[in-house]
């Protein structure tokens, strides 16, 4: 699914928008948001915290959501989605061109992801603009942990890492604990 462009302001409440499969949608102060789909699940039943990290004016936030609908925990077979945000907060245009994730189960098997871009995208982030984008992760644990980074460059062609905070991944059939 490719993710969207946007422009936020540089203060804003993340709690008055939802994140939702189509991107940013306003609404009015004090509204529940309706609850966020990807191909007809509801995303929002097992929804946990926010987990954000800033380097180099570059802020990434990731809200990691369990899919019930898309587990089979009988057969060692457990779903996440994830919303990522990444929000350019300096005065810079950068590009996102690389990523790599380290996803670590609850059995201590880790895994890297390596590649150009997110969702076959390689986003251009003027300065105050943000971007944002849903993947997923398949766990053969009811637990686990994922942290990263993104390689990105300046228009001068100078090239900087930023961080991905470490998010966990928790399901309902396991006690929720700091990874």
């Amino acid at each position: 699914m490719p993710g969207k462009l946007m422009h936020f302001p540089r203060v804003r409440n993340p709690h008055s928008r939802p994140y939702t499969r189509t991107g940013h949608t306003k609404m009015p102060p004090r509204q529940r948001p309706e609850p966020a789909y990807i191909s007809g699940v509801n995303l929002c039943s097992h929804v946990r915290t926010m987990y954000s990290e800033k380097t180099a004016d570059i802020l990434v936030s990731v809200k990691p959501f369990y899919l019930e609908e898309q587990s089979e925990p009988d057969e060692n077979r457990y779903v996440w989605a994830y919303t990522v945000t990444i929000s350019n907060e300096g005065g810079d245009r950068v590009q996102l061109l690389n990523r790599h994730w380290r996803i670590t189960d609850a059995a201590g098997q880790q895994q890297e992801v390596r590649g150009p871009g997110v969702v076959g995208e390689q986003p251009v982030l003027e300065p105050g603009q943000s971007f944002e984008y849903t993947s997923g992760c398949p766990l053969t644990t009811p637990s686990g942990f994922m942290v990263g980074a993104y390689e990105m460059t300046r228009d001068d062609g100078s090239r900087f890492q930023v961080r991905i905070p470490m998010f966990s991944l928790d399901s309902p059939f396991v006690r929720n604990m700091l990874h």
